[in-house]
């Protein structure tokens, strides 16, 4: 059997002939359980290493010593994990190399390259793509001085490579009428978790269904929470790495699950919300769960998946900002199919008008109402300021194309007088 990195607290159950094995908490202990063994069990909050009964159990012991082995106080190099987005536009991609010493700003890291042949990204005779280190978090899994670096991809020339949508969101975002709006997001990340092997979602019978929605958003029991392990770890390495979470909850549909990244200002939100799904991967990967950012995984009288995106400009902030809220719904509704092609794959699956969206044809907004593209929450309007809430973007979605096309839809894009006179009468906006 191959060996299993589980991350947060493990367990070890020591079985009635004397072998020990190395296993996780719950749901995973309870699956083990289930299968007869018997025993003690003791818990440490070190990483483990599964293995099979018949391993060694030494073998296995100085392999989890090396994985938590800190080896600050014997040299000053450190260990940078480059990552990037791989040729899918969602797949991300990660390979590590050693620096000579700890660093604090991107700027003081090299460039790098990788074979943009196996990402789908360049031709193989001619397949080195150029990596320029963007963003820089601390590493939960090797700790230490050690780093993850967001990077963006370029040609040998130092054009941006097709699925490079950072360069873009930057240059939006460096613009002055865009940077002096102090644009705020606060991204609302939905994923389902699946069981390895069978495409299932975790929780569920498999090749069956469980009891319909409804207990499931918020809940607490074995019978109506699967996967809490998984959001926790993933809560507590986001925390240690520096991403801006600001909280988790489970989701509508069993086996799925929502973590909030935000408020954050301008191209920080792609990055941020990028190196948590990286985490996220590496957890899922770690304990033996898939993770998928499919939009509808299940079709049927479920829930799809989506990436709610809360967006506010400093004028909508300040006072009389519901009136520039309800000029930034009028520009989203003249340009509903540029954002709507750009909010993710198979977000038609999704955006059927059921199952709190609104159907993916038509535009349209509302005060508290999830079945609209665009939310405004009671506060804002009793306050007359605050944010509006994009429904639209599906849970696959690009952050820096997402985020940058707010800003520039509702900042830079300015619509015809007689466009907006019809639009502002169709969706009854004062403007």
């Amino acid at each position: 059997m191959a060996q299993i990195l589980a991350p947060s607290m493990q367990c070890q159950m020591k079985l009635s002939k004397g072998l020990t094995s190395s296993m996780t908490p719950s749901p995973w202990t309870s699956i083990l359980l289930k299968q007869g063994q018997k025993g003690s069990i003791k818990c440490s909050t070190k990483f483990r290493v599964c293995a099979s009964l018949q391993s060694d159990h030494g073998t296995v012991n100085r392999v989890e010593q090396l994985l938590n082995l800190d080896v600050t106080p014997y040299t000053d190099k450190i260990i940078a994990e480059y990552i990037w987005i791989g040729g899918t536009g969602i797949d991300l991609r990660s390979k590590s190399r050693t620096l000579s010493k700890p660093v604090e700003h991107p700027s003081e890291l090299p460039k790098w390259n990788y074979d943009g042949s196996s990402t789908g990204q360049a031709p193989g005779q001619d397949s080195e793509v150029i990596l320029y280190p963007q963003a820089i978090f601390k590493d939960p899994f090797r700790g230490g001085n050690n780093i993850l670096v967001i990077c963006d991809a370029y040609t040998p020339a130092g054009e941006p490579i097709p699925t490079n949508k950072r360069h873009k969101a930057a240059e939006i975002f460096n613009n002055q009428k865009v940077a002096s709006e102090v644009p705020w997001f606060g991204i609302e990340q939905e994923y389902t978790l699946l069981q390895p092997n069978v495409s299932w979602p975790l929780g569920w019978p498999v090749g069956a269904y469980p009891g319909p929605q409804g207990p499931y958003y918020c809940g607490v029991g074995a019978d109506k929470s699967f996967g809490r392990d998984v959001s926790d770890a993933h809560y507590k390495a986001c925390l240690y790495a520096g991403i801006n979470i600001s909280g988790t909850n489970g989701e509508v549909m069993p086996g799925q699950w929502e973590f909030q990244v935000g408020p954050s200002v301008g191209i920080e939100a792609g990055d941020h919300v990028w190196c948590a799904r990286y985490l996220l991967e590496r957890i899922t990967e770690q304990i033996g769960v898939v993770m998928t950012l499919d939009p509808k995984p299940i079709e049927g009288d479920w829930n799809g998946a989506g990436c709610h995106t809360n967006y506010s400009t400093k004028t909508m902030r300040e006072e009389g900002g519901f009136e520039v809220i309800k000029k930034a719904i009028l520009n989203l509704s003249l340009r509903h199919k540029d954002h709507i092609s750009a909010y993710g794959e198979g977000n038609e699956r999704r955006l059927t008008g059921k199952h709190e969206t609104a159907d993916i044809n038509t535009f349209s907004w509302g005060v508290a109402n999830r079945g609209c593209s665009i939310r405004v929450g009671r506060d804002t309007e009793k306050e007359g300021k605050g944010y509006l809430e994009d429904r639209r973007p599906a849970s696959n979605m690009d952050p820096y194309v997402v985020t940058g096309l707010l800003a520039e839809t509702t900042i830079l894009w300015e619509p015809t007088l007689e466009a907006e006179a019809l639009a502002a009468q169709k969706l009854s906006l004062n403007v």
